[in-house]
């Protein structure tokens, strides 16, 4: 999980509007007499932004080696020493360096050079909205064919299975097939080569033996969700039964991912309605028939993928509808 800002500067003057922007917007500053080849090494896959203050050939030679794509990389920014000019080079959208060029511009009162086309036209932003309503891009090079007719006056067809609240913006059109879209939101693999937003909407319920290492969750959970052509990245949370607190592995797993980690007691998840598959083993190992489709649900919502059991894990995932609306 990335957090933070991480500001350079290349001058003394720079120095000072870092130190003051950092005291606005957090983060860290590069020491002097570390190197800055290696402070962008280190940076750049951990933080959100990186913010350069100083020439922009800099920052471009800096964080050249480091791209990977809109979905991967952080938000890159470069300013000058006045803060006169704030630049947004790299993740305008789903990074977020628009929004951050307008937020510093604002507090330098200097002006956000935004060059993206469906910003300067007022138009509909998969990406940006994607970012806004909290899902990922899987195949983020199908974002520039959305755009482009978008900014075209041609119609976007976009399947999505949840209500969308507001007003549907201008030339995007709702499919009722998925097959039919040239973008989707789905966390289920369609094997089509299209645009694809995942919702981060599932709970994964766990159950595991005494110390099931986080090497073991990590495997069984991509074979799990492979075989049920489940997109991982849509998993939000996850949940479990009181017993297994202290377990380590399963704490180091879930911290991996960014996951809270919910325990309910046995009671708890006896109590819960449904049809859930019974096992006696773990009846009598834990005062309940089922741990991981219970924890599911009761953390989660509507079971969508029963157990999955093999070495010593099982896994169940529940869904939870989105509450998606058309702002971007």
């Amino acid at each position: 999980m990335r957090e933070g800002f991480a500001f350079t500067a290349f001058t003394a003057r720079g120095q000072t509007l870092a130190e003051t922007l950092r005291g606005e917007l957090g983060g860290t500053l590069r020491e002097a007499d570390l190197p800055l080849a290696a402070w962008t090494a280190a940076e750049f896959p951990r933080r959100e932004a990186l913010i350069f203050i100083g020439a922009a050939g800099i920052a471009v030679r800096a964080v050249a080696a480091h791209i990977q794509s809109k979905a991967a990389d952080p938000a890159v920014l470069c300013l000058d020493e006045t803060g006169r000019f704030v630049i947004p080079l790299l993740s305008g959208h789903l990074g977020g360096a628009n929004a951050l060029a307008r937020r510093i511009a604002a507090l330098t009162g200097g002006t956000a050079i935004v060059t993206t086309a469906t910003d300067l036209n007022g138009a509909f932003a998969v990406d940006l909205w994607a970012k806004k309503q909290g899902m990922s891009v899987l195949r983020p090079e199908g974002i520039r064919a959305v755009s482009a007719a978008v900014l075209r006056g041609e119609d976007v067809s976009l399947y999505c299975p949840w209500p969308v609240a507001g007003e549907r913006p201008a030339h995007v059109h709702l499919t009722e097939s998925p097959t039919d879209a040239a973008a989707l939101v789905s966390y289920r693999e369609t094997g089509r080569n299209v645009l694809q937003l995942i919702p981060r909407v599932l709970t994964v319920g766990i159950g595991c033996r005494r110390g099931m290492e986080a090497e073991t969750l990590e495997r069984e959970l991509a074979r799990f969700c492979a075989g049920r052509g489940v997109l991982p990245g849509a998993i939000v949370r996850a949940a479990t039964i009181e017993l297994k607190r202290d377990e380590a592995g399963l704490s180091r797993f879930c911290e991996k991912h960014g996951w809270p980690l919910t325990f309910y007691s046995a009671s708890a998840l006896r109590d819960i309605p449904g049809e859930f598959t019974p096992s006696r083993f773990v009846e009598a190992q834990t005062g309940v028939d089922n741990v991981c489709e219970r924890a599911a649900v009761l953390c989660g919502g509507t079971l969508v993928e029963k157990k999955y059991a093999a070495n010593g894990v099982t896994f169940a995932l529940a869904e939870a509808e989105p509450a998606l609306d058309w702002s971007w």
